[in-house]
């Protein structure tokens, strides 16, 4: 999870889970003690009711008139249920019918007793008291008095009472974590315009980042700034005093290849190590030059455009050869880095091509937006000349290695094109081209 929101939003969402339902549970408790007071009530007031109506009645021990009672009792499998038993009578309300109640054993004087039953499906809850009345002619002895309530209203009623809970609490927290969600969202407002700028100056939309930001981003967004405008110092100046550089040297090289002879062993001698530090200082300054990656706040630079020029240059230089140099590379294709960098690279794989083939160079130029960002522009540059042997492949991108000696030149472009896509972090593969020829693969930071 990288969302700072998302991170937040959890962090809170938990404990507040945690709280309602421990709330829950409290108040699912406490309507649950709540709701057996209120049963005992119920049961102790229904068998003072009935011990207070209860009347002796010759042959048939205690009877208890319905009228003085629950209209409850007179009506079969009602939930409310009574029971007059002595040991030599018994008496049960017309509700009992068909119930199968069990109001339990006998009691003793004074006793007491509460307890739970099922009758059938339902649950009861039973209370008992045993009583001796002082004036009874008959002395029976004591009378157990019993009633019986059915817990299945109560069991609804909590059911209920729980069903409604949850569902208040669940609405609440969803409010709670939404409201949280818009104070998140306006609160990180500017951390994630902070992000957005940011994007847009990698992308080269822009090249410093905006103000207003509150006190605990502002620094951030300053140094920022000064950390890209530093950046960007640097580089041209590094490139202005090696530019100045190159120019100071290649005057006292010319004046030294000037005052040789020139014929003879000296100019034999002195002559290719001059050609040979031109080449040296021209590969170093240039790979000191190269910027190693797109700086910050840089726009991305057009492929196609870059290529057609080249193709236009190389086409002239190389007309006596009469080739054929295709191209095919989208409008779309943006290269992240530097323009002069894209040139150097595509112009020495582009003239090292035009140098050994036959007739066709071919280059092709892709981007895959699903690849990795360091290396999801390929570039493809073949020919249809002699190719490279496999043990000479990884040695033509050395400095100063050439396979054949005969032609004119350093040494150095391959290499500084193995280094300049090592600056970006990048990869490039020599192969056998289709056309017969040599095939080179690069892959660098790319866009759409």
């Amino acid at each position: 999870m990288h969302s700072l929101s998302q991170r937040l939003l959890l962090s809170v969402a938990v404990p507040l889970a945690l709280f309602f339902g421990f709330m829950t549970l409290v108040l699912d408790s406490g309507f649950r003690t709540l709701s057996e007071h209120s049963l005992h009530e119920l049961l102790d007031s229904q068998i003072i009711a009935l011990i207070a109506a209860a009347e002796r009645e010759p042959h048939k021990g205690y009877v208890a008139p319905l009228g003085a009672l629950d209209s409850r009792f007179a009506t079969p499998r009602s939930g409310l249920y009574a029971e007059i038993r002595s040991s030599r009578h018994q008496w049960r309300s017309p509700s009992t019918a068909g119930a199968q109640v069990q109001f339990g054993p006998l009691l003793t004087q004074g006793e007491r007793s509460f307890s739970y039953a099922l009758a059938g499906h339902r649950r009861l809850a039973i209370e008992s008291r045993g009583v001796a009345f002082a004036d009874d002619p008959g002395g029976g002895g004591p009378v157990t008095f019993s009633v019986a309530v059915s817990l299945t209203p109560y069991e609804q009623q909590l059911w209920e009472f729980r069903r409604r809970m949850v569902l208040w609490f669940s609405v609440l927290m969803l409010l709670l974590l939404a409201t949280l969600a818009v104070l998140l969202r306006a609160v990180l407002a500017p951390v994630r315009r902070l992000e957005r700028e940011i994007h847009e100056v990698e992308e080269g939309r822009t090249e410093v980042l905006g103000g207003g930001y509150p006190r605990e981003l502002s620094g951030v967004a300053r140094h920022l700034n000064a950390l890209l405008v530093g950046e960007r110092k640097r580089v041209a100046r590094y490139r202005n005093t090696l530019g100045n550089l190159a120019h100071s040297l290649k005057t006292p090289l010319a004046v030294m290849r000037s005052a040789l002879p020139s014929a003879g062993e000296t100019q034999g001698a002195i002559g290719p190590e001059i050609d040979r530090m031109s080449g040296i200082i021209e590969h170093q300054l240039k790979r000191a030059a190269a910027s190693g990656g797109a700086l910050l706040g840089q726009a991305p630079v057009p492929v196609a455009p870059v290529a057609a020029d080249l193709r236009a240059a190389l086409l002239k230089v190389y007309r006596h050869k009469d080739l054929s140099l295709e191209l095919a590379v989208s409008a779309a294709c943006q290269f992240a880095g530097d323009r002069a960098d894209l040139m150097e690279m595509l112009g020495n794989l582009l003239d090292n091509a035009c140098k050994w083939c036959a007739q066709r160079v071919r280059l092709t130029v892709a981007v895959d937006p699903a690849g990795a960002i360091q290396e999801n522009m390929s570039i493809i540059v073949e020919d249809d000349g002699p190719g490279i042997s496999a043990e000479n492949r990884a040695r033509v991108l050395e400095r100063g290695v050439r396979t054949d000696e005969t032609v004119p030149g350093h040494g150095l472009g391959l290499a500084m094109v193995r280094e300049t896509v090592e600056l970006y972090g990048g990869s490039l593969a020599v192969d056998t081209s289709p056309l017969g020829g040599a095939r080179f693969e690069l892959h660098l930071p790319g866009r759409l």
